[in-house]
């Protein structure tokens, strides 16, 4: 691929910063096993690969290769699809879901996977002693939450259960209209209760580990890359296209880059693994690929910290920042700034307003909260990652915005990623940049993890009339009276509460040559199921 001689520019000099990550990447690769089909980088080295721990995305795209639900991702438009289970059923009341899983179905190791598979990969997801923050996606079945939260401790009670080997009955305390969408999420995979028992938190250390996906776990070294395996026993084995797949976790976008200009790597998938200074000339090219997006960038505030409890400061710090000069200055990639969470596109809903930009207003809640021209206000700081230089670039602008605006006095704070996903649950922070990506194609995805104790909640926020609107928004079947629901929570959260301020809605990005890799197609949910990818021409 050829550079235009300004791009070449910048390059000369950034080479000496491209070249210690680089070495650094590729020193310890082994030399004595047979080249991948395709290599991918997926941003930073993941949490885990257990699928009721991970809870980012980089992270969930490899586990869904590993492990499979009841559903999966089409890898086209993202619809949820047969997966381990080739049909279904739904009671006329949608409350009850009867799924018939293949007869072909074996765990990597040989072993079959029955229907007590799936139940007892559920009631682990719920079970307290997992710590699953995402145990909420199986709060739609009868009692899941009361599980989850210990009110009840018999299993048995939860609304799913196994009427034989090839059965799963789901019962849920309501409709839900997204049910099938979260079969296909990570968190309720199907996994492996004979190596977890066995081997405890341990199990996926083992080898080999019982997978029920399209890839084995081949070798996993740290920082260097993860080596997946295609699993002969995979139900859909004679359409998975690659043997092999590396995937390297390179968290800096200037080495990413380089690696791929070198033919090094086949695909790039990450909005924060392009250079924000090149951004621009980048996306004009063909290898280059943007598309809408479910996903909004957002800060968490601390509301269980003064004076961060007080909803007039939380609201002054979201009328301060100018959001427009946020995306053109400095994201830079055709966002769209925004004063709601939810993002446009989200099936059968549109968000209300929030929050402007109002310098004036801001400086007077400020005022009336105790802080006239900021004084008397506490420095505080502001939390961001080390995954991407972008994050640190907003953190400073909105650090000049609100000390020019409302007379603060912000400090950065840059940690490693793990770090600071810790310190999130912890809430070990006053204020901290945050991004959501849409689980699924609803509205629920983003409204649903504000609720009282959810455990993507991370700012510390409850309210009791919010979380029996979104209790109501699930359980109405009609689509409109539904979103007006929805509608009224939204305002709640971005315009009365604000716990969050959203900033922009992200554009999906991600880069690969379409003459070289095939079976990646842009969706919304930026889903992109790992056996249909493949190089059109293997390497020699």
């Amino acid at each position: 691929m050829v550079f235009n001689e300004r791009v070449r520019r910048k390059f000369r000099r950034a080479r000496f910063l491209f070249l210690l990550p680089l070495v650094a990447v590729l020193f310890g690769c082994g030399h004595h096993e047979p080249p991948a089909d395709l290599v991918i980088i997926n941003n930073v080295e993941p949490e885990s690969l257990d699928p009721a721990v991970i809870v980012a995305q980089a992270d969930a795209r490899i586990v869904l290769g590993v492990f499979e639900g009841l559903t999966r991702f089409n890898a086209v438009d993202a619809h949820a699809e047969p997966a381990l289970a080739s049909s279904w059923e739904i009671s006329p009341d949608g409350k009850i879901y009867t799924f018939h899983l293949r007869t072909n179905l074996l765990w990597s190791t040989g072993e079959p996977i029955t229907s007590a598979d799936v139940v007892y990969s559920w009631i682990r997801a719920l079970d307290p002693k997992t710590a699953c923050r995402y145990a909420g996606q199986l709060y739609y079945l009868k009692n899941g939450e009361e599980f989850n939260t210990g009110k009840i401790t018999n299993a048995a009670l939860v609304g799913v259960s196994a009427p034989d080997k090839f059965t799963v009955r789901a019962e849920l305390h309501s409709p839900t209209a997204f049910f099938l969408d979260l079969c296909a999420f990570q968190t309720l995979a199907v996994v492996p209760r004979q190596a977890i028992e066995k081997y405890g938190d341990r199990w996926l250390m083992q080898k080999p580990v019982p997978v029920s996906g399209a890839y084995e776990l081949q070798s996993w070294r740290l920082n260097d890359k993860i080596r997946l395996k295609k699993n002969p026993n995979y139900w859909d084995a004679l359409n998975t296209r690659s043997d092999i797949i590396d995937i390297l976790p390179v968290g800096m976008a200037t080495t990413a880059l380089n690696l791929y200009e070198r033919g090094q790597v086949d695909v790039v998938w990450d909005k924060n693994l392009i250079p924000s200074e090149l951004m621009d000339v980048l996306l004009k090219r063909p290898d280059f690929h943007a598309f809408n997006y479910l996903g909004t960038y957002f800060i968490r505030i601390n509301v269980t910290r003064k004076p961060f409890n007080d909803p007039r400061v939380r609201k002054a710090l979201a009328l301060a920042i100018d959001k427009e000069r946020i995306v053109k200055k400095i994201a830079r990639a055709n966002q769209q700034a925004t004063s709601h969470i939810v993002p446009p596109g989200t099936r059968n809903y549109t968000s209300p307003e929030g929050l402007g930009y109002d310098p004036q207003l801001a400086r007077k809640l400020l005022a009336e909260a105790g802080f006239p021209d900021g004084k008397g206000f506490p420095r505080f700081e502001y939390l961001v990652d080390s995954s991407s230089t972008l994050h640190e670039n907003i953190g400073v602008e909105i650090q000049q915005m609100w000390h020019d605006e409302l007379g603060l006095q912000v400090d950065i704070r840059k940690v490693e990623t793990q770090v600071f996903w810790g310190m999130w649950a912890r809430l070990e922070f006053d204020v901290s940049r945050a991004g959501w990506i849409g689980d699924y194609n609803d509205a629920n995805t983003y409204l649903g993890m504000f609720v009282t104790g959810d455990g993507n909640n991370e700012t510390g926020w409850g309210n009791a009339h919010y979380d029996d609107l979104i209790r109501q928004a699930n359980e109405q079947t009609d689509v409109a009276k539904r979103e007006k629901i929805f509608q009224d929570a939204e305002s709640m959260l971005i315009r009365d509460e604000l716990p969050i301020i959203p900033l922009y809605i992200y554009t999906g990005i991600n880069y690969f040559d379409t003459n070289k890799v095939a079976g990646i197609w842009e969706n919304v949910l930026d889903e992109h199921p790992l056996q249909n990818i493949y190089r059109i021409k293997p390497k020699s």
